[in-house]
């Protein structure tokens, strides 16, 4: 007997029983689907973690003040949280070959008042060169140069939220003054709008103002709340983070057996910290969506074992003119993997239109990827022969004499 007559016999034994047979395969159907849109959801989020966060500036490289890590605490001091000077920011600008732009950064909260209307927000001072670093445009007018910057000037960029608040009845904001904190400050340009980071934060909710003139006329401050620079790719963003830590270490007289008082992160890093959390919860929904497949393979065992019994007779008979048990035993194995095959198609049509429905409605964002359809197969496959093994080899063991006595 070949396999072709194998197939067909199983085909058709299955085809006895539709409404049994298709209950059988609800646990794998939903189990497959499952699978398919847990991984799509987690895929769909980690890269649109990537994106977000590299919507922020890709390459960009963080420098924050703040002591090192005791006891796997990180300690910070007044002293230590004004450890940020421009003469760091100097030295990176100078010795560093690996870095493109950079630029020092302060920033202050407080209410922005034009005319009648008013926003609370935070006023941010850097150089000119911050717009690259965080890969940010001018949608209209332009941005404050290095002229400024040694004038103190009361210049300022906003973004489109800041625009909306202020001028709500749509009027051109450049060159009209607008006050932080009572200081006067001319909107030169307006930024691109970007919408909410990763975190919810809104990126058009800010005021980007020469750094020297918010260091001495809103803060009143001669130290850096932070620096931040951009690599000259992505791929030397971590040879760019040791490059600018040695430069600090040394800049701050640093003993190697100290910890620093400043710290070097990069938008890689960050990428890596959220991917490796999304991964772990997609394993985490991946392995209790499989607990459907568990299921769906108990059912199919419990309804091989079901249907041995029932065609005991057939199977005697069969023997009894000849059929060897290896035959009984693909015949039966055969059925198994059929049902488990089948149900694994319709669980990946399902989980093909579940996927769509919660990247429609619920707007999740979501990445079907050919992985995921093609593990749902591979473990059908194995979840059919797995568990349709034992009944097979039961029926297969029958002694025919047996069997015809059956009742």
């Amino acid at each position: 007997m070949n396999i072709s007559n194998l197939f067909k016999i199983a085909w058709k034994a299955i085809l006895l029983n539709k409404t049994r047979t298709m209950l059988t395969m609800l646990g794998i159907i939903i189990g497959v689907a499952s699978v398919i849109a847990m991984l799509a959801i987690g895929e769909g989020s980690k890269e649109s973690i990537k994106k977000n966060i590299s919507s922020m500036g890709a390459n960009m490289i963080t420098i924050r003040p703040g002591a090192g890590m005791m006891g796997g605490v990180r300690t910070s001091d007044q002293t230590s949280m004004q450890s940020l000077k421009l003469s760091d920011y100097a030295a990176i600008k100078e010795q560093s070959v690996l870095i493109k732009n950079v630029s020092p950064l302060v920033n202050g909260s407080g209410q922005v008042i034009s005319g009648a209307y008013n926003w609370p927000t935070s006023i941010y001072g850097a150089s000119p060169e911050y717009l690259s670093i965080r890969e940010w445009n001018v949608e209209s007018g332009v941005i404050f140069d290095q002229s400024d910057v040694n004038s103190y000037a009361k210049v300022a960029v906003i973004g489109k939220t800041i625009q909306e608040n202020l001028f709500p009845n749509g009027e051109d904001p450049i060159g009209k003054s607008i006050r932080f904190n009572s200081i006067p400050f001319k909107i030169i340009g307006v930024l691109t709008e970007k919408g909410e980071n990763t975190f919810g934060q809104d990126q058009d909710d800010i005021i980007i103002a020469p750094y020297t003139t918010i260091q001495k006329r809103i803060l009143a401050q001669n130290y850096l709340q932070s620096i931040v620079a951009s690599a000259l790719s992505e791929d030397q963003a971590e040879r760019a983070v040791n490059e600018i830590t040695a430069i600090l270490e040394k800049t701050h007289n640093i003993d190697p057996s100290e910890d620093n008082d400043f710290n070097v992160s990069s938008q890689q890093e960050i990428i890596n910290t959220f991917s490796s959390t999304s991964e772990m919860l997609t394993v985490l929904l991946v392995a209790i969506a499989g607990i459907s497949l568990l299921v769906g393979g108990i059912g199919i065992m419990n309804i091989m074992y079901v249907s041995v019994k029932e065609r005991t007779k057939e199977i005697g008979l069969r023997m009894a003119i000849g059929a060897k048990g290896k035959f009984i035993l693909m015949q039966f194995l055969i059925e198994s993997v059929l049902i488990s095959v089948t149900g694994g198609l319709l669980g990946v049509l399902l989980g093909l239109i579940t996927t769509f429905i919660i990247s429609t409605f619920l707007g999740w964002p979501v990445s079907i990827t050919s992985f995921s359809i093609i593990l749902s197969f591979i473990v059908c496959t194995i979840t059919g022969v797995f568990f349709g093994w034992y009944p097979a080899r039961k029926a297969s063991a029958s002694d025919p004499i047996t069997a015809l006595r059956y009742e």
